[in-house]
This record gives structure tokens, C-alpha cells and sequence, in this order.
């Protein structure tokens, strides 16, 4: 990758863009939040398409010579239509937030009731969580899991007739299992709610037709497009024929949801990066790609639980595994990982005891292994180096007296700082890293 104009005029900027290369090519990122943008989606983001405003939308442009940039985005309307089989798509969207306030704002009035999983049993922020502004304007019914850590749809179906939700959310940030994208899809339709698909998660799974697509079932899907795409950092909102049946208008609330009532102009750079990741995604080596995902989601799986390390519901279908360390060790993990440079996030889990400062579980996933060309044995690997990391500090007790778990965190991040068998699994890291170059 090119950097030269950056190196002459601010060296400052070209150094830590150095920085981060080194640091992704010579670390594991198992965070499942992040991907590895394909470089002709990067070539395309530093396009000079930044240079253009282009207020509104395809056609109805209010500034002049808008004529390319209205090619750009039918040609990304056009290929996100194909990809994921849906009737309208707005590709404006800043990023995921963005295009679900979105859906809010163009669905729901202030004070109406909508429905989400709780957040501590794996959903998002956005879907209804107190520390949200959409629990701020909207009256926010969250769902659980059962005892198994599977969605409760007994309990999902009994609060829809009891509360009449005007929007249900599906998806989560933190759920391993096939999603039942139909049976709430009958749950819904008892009530008249509006049902959206966050697919943030599961996005490039669904266009690789290795997941359920919630298309068929769902009126509303929303998708951030930089987790299990090799896309930029952005959102899309789709609407599906199953609503346009019933509500005409509602691909007009979305598109007048997102401008003028939420935002301005959109980033042309970013929607030129959208339509060329989509036509990547439309490739067969992207379908491979996201088979081999889920391929090495169970090898990392099996491993962990063959080192008697706990995997919430005990397998996965998908590209993530929610693994539990016991209570409030989350955070032993994630900070003894980093140290060895392996790079994985605490997460809260299912009916968790402790809190999600301090939570008992750790979240991973397996699609950036998968774009650096990873597969089964190298998996087997990586989860090695988490077992051993495991082993290192299972030993430590958290307290719920503060002074108590102060004093513990600070003779852990001791003991880590200055461990060598981290230092040891960090070099053993690095030499498995650099045969599997990011960008060749």
C-alpha cells in the first residue's frame, strides 16, 4: 500500500498509519466487529468522489454536475438489490446507528412501543438498551433467552399480545444460533408490527446464502457493512416486498427518514466503495469465503470446549463464538490476550452475574482468520494460544468489594505485563500471522 504523499507532507500521520499496518498484520483479530476491506474498496474510498456534495438522492439532486455520482449510486442500489434479493435500498446511511434511528424515525412516533433483545443476553444498543437515546423516545419491551440460550419465543410471542409493539427488532451482537427470522415473522404479523432484520452481524453470511436470509419474512433489514463484508465502514437500509404489499409508502419513510430528516449529504467516496465491495460480494470466491467462515466458527468452538472452556449454548452456526470463563474473568482475558496480542473482547453473557464492566464471558469470531486465508488447522492454532492464555490466568479470583478488585487488577496486570509464556504465545503469534499477509 501506497502512502507516499503522506510520507512527504506529514510524517507525524504516515508513522502511525505505519503503526497500525505492523499492528494488524502481526496480530489474531478475533473481535467480531471488524473485517479486512478488500484494496480495491480502499483504492476506491481515497477516490476523488470526496470532493463531490450531492445533496438528496439518485435523480433528484439539488447541486449541479451530479451526473457520475448518480451512476455511482444506482449502480450500488442496483447491486445490493441483487445481492440480497430485496425491492428498495438506501445506501446513504452513515454508518449501522445511523440507519436503525432511522428506521425508528420513520416507523414509530415518539412514546411507541417497540421490542428488542436485552443487551446483556446478546442484542445492541440501538435495539432499546437504557444507555440509548432510542429507550429516551420510545417505550423499549426487551425479550430474553431461555435457560438452553436460545430465543424464548413463548415469552416473545405473550409480551407482543400483551404490550402491541409498533417495531420488533431481530438479530444480536452476541447470539450464536441460527436466527427464527419465521416464527417471528408469525408473532409479528399477530400484532401488525413492523419487523426489521438488524443483519449487521450476519450480513455477508446471508448474501453467501450459509445463513437464513430474513428477506422472505421480515419487512425492514438494516446491515453495518464492515463485519462479515469486506466493505467500508457504512449502513444500508433495505425494504422488503412482504411490507411494500401492505405499506407502499414505507420505502418513501425510510428514504425521507434518512434525509432530510436525520442527515445531509452523503459521502460519494463510500457509496463508490459500497458498489465495488457488492460486486466482490457477488463473486464465487466470496460464497467460499463465508463457508470457510463458518467451517472454522465450529473448529474454534470444538477446540475451546475440548479445553473444558464453556461455549454459551454450547456450538455455534454462525461466524461467532460466545465462550464463558466464569464469573467476572472476562476481563482477565481480554487484557492477557492483547498482551500476547491476540485481540478478543469481554462480553457479557446470558443471565450474567456480574456486570458488563466487569463481565464472564469472551466473544470471538472467525472471518478476518478466514480473509487472511486461515482455515481448520490454523484455527486449531489460534484457539491453542487462547487455551494457553486461559490457563495463565484462570487462576485469578475477582472480588465485588472495589478496594479488593483493585488491588487484584493490579497484581493481574503485573503478572501479565511481565509473564513469559505471554511473551512466548506473542512471538508464536506473530510467526503464524506474517505467513498469512493481509495484503499480498
Amino acid at each position: 500500500m501506497n502512502f507516499d504523499n503522506l510520507k512527504r507532507t506529514d510524517t507525524l500521520c504516515y508513522e502511525l498509519v505505519q503503526k497500525e499496518i505492523e499492528r494488524q498484520e502481526t496480530s489474531i483479530e478475533l473481535i467480531p466487529s471488524e473485517c479486512i476491506a478488500s484494496l480495491s474498496t480502499i483504492e476506491a474510498l481515497w477516490s476523488p468522489f470526496t470532493n463531490k456534495y450531492s445533496e438528496w438522492y439518485y435523480k433528484k439532486r439539488y447541486y449541479a454536475w451530479c451526473d457520475v455520482v448518480d451512476e455511482v449510486e444506482k449502480l450500488a442500489i442496483d447491486r445490493a438489490k441483487q445481492a440480497y434479493k430485496v425491492a428498495h435500498v438506501n445506501v446513504q446511511p452513515y454508518s449501522w446507528s445511523p440507519a436503525n434511528l432511522a428506521v425508528y424515525n420513520a416507523v414509530c412516533n415518539v412514546g411507541d412501543t417497540v421490542m428488542g433483545l436485552k443487551l446483556t443476553e446478546g442484542w445492541h444498543l440501538t435495539h432499546g438498551w437504557k444507555a440509548s437515546a432510542t429507550s429516551k423516545f420510545f417505550n423499549t419491551i426487551q425479550y430474553w433467552l431461555k435457560e438452553d440460550w436460545y430465543i424464548n419465543l413463548e415469552e416473545v410471542e405473550k409480551m407482543a399480545l400483551e404490550h402491541k409493539p409498533k417495531l420488533i427488532w431481530i438479530w444480536a451482537t452476541a447470539y450464536s444460533r441460527e436466527f427464527p427470522f419465521k416464527e417471528f415473522s408469525v408473532i409479528a404479523e399477530k400484532v401488525w408490527a413492523y419487523l426489521a432484520a438488524d443483519i449487521a452481524h450476519i450480513s455477508g453470511l446471508v448474501i453467501a446464502w450459509v445463513h437464513t436470509s430474513p428477506v422472505p419474512y421480515v419487512d425492514i433489514v438494516t446491515t453495518t457493512t464492515h463485519k462479515t463484508l469486506r466493505w467500508p465502514r457504512w449502513g444500508m437500509i433495505m425494504v422488503t416486498d412482504k411490507w411494500l404489499k401492505k405499506d407502499s409508502d414505507l420505502a418513501k419513510k425510510i428514504d425521507q427518514s434518512v434525509f432530510p430528516w436525520l442527515q445531509w449529504w452523503p459521502h460519494n467516496h463510500q457509496t463508490l466503495a459500497i458498489a465495488v465491495a457488492l460486486w466482490e460480494a457477488l463473486k464465487p470466491e466470496f460464497i467460499e469465503s463465508n463457508k470457510q467462515i463458518i467451517k472454522n466458527a465450529k473448529v474454534l468452538a470444538e477446540e475451546l470446549m475440548n479445553h473444558w472452556i464453556d461455549v454459551v449454548s454450547w456450538w455455534t452456526d454462525t461466524h461467532l463464538v460466545l465462550a464463558k470463563v466464569w464469573v467476572w474473568k472476562g476481563i482477565f482475558m481480554h487484557e492477557a490476550c492483547e498482551i500476547a496480542w491476540i485481540s478478543l473482547n469481554k462480553n457479557t453473557i446470558p443471565r450474567d452475574p456480574a456486570s458488563p464492566f466487569y463481565p464472564s464471558g469472551i466473544r470471538m469470531w472467525t472471518p478476518i482468520l478466514t480473509m487472511r486465508w486461515m482455515k481448520e488447522g490454523e484455527i486449531k492454532k489460534v484457539a491453542s494460544f487462547v487455551c494457553r492464555v486461559y490457563d495463565l490466568v484462570k487462576h485469578f479470583e475477582f472480588s465485588e468489594d472495589k478496594e479488593k478488585r483493585l488491588e487484584i487488577l493490579r497484581d493481574f496486570r503485573k503478572f501479565v505485563k511481565e509473564n513469559e509464556e505471554l511473551k512466548k504465545i506473542r512471538e508464536e503469534v506473530r510467526e503464524l500471522c506474517l505467513k498469512f499477509p493481509i495484503y499480498k
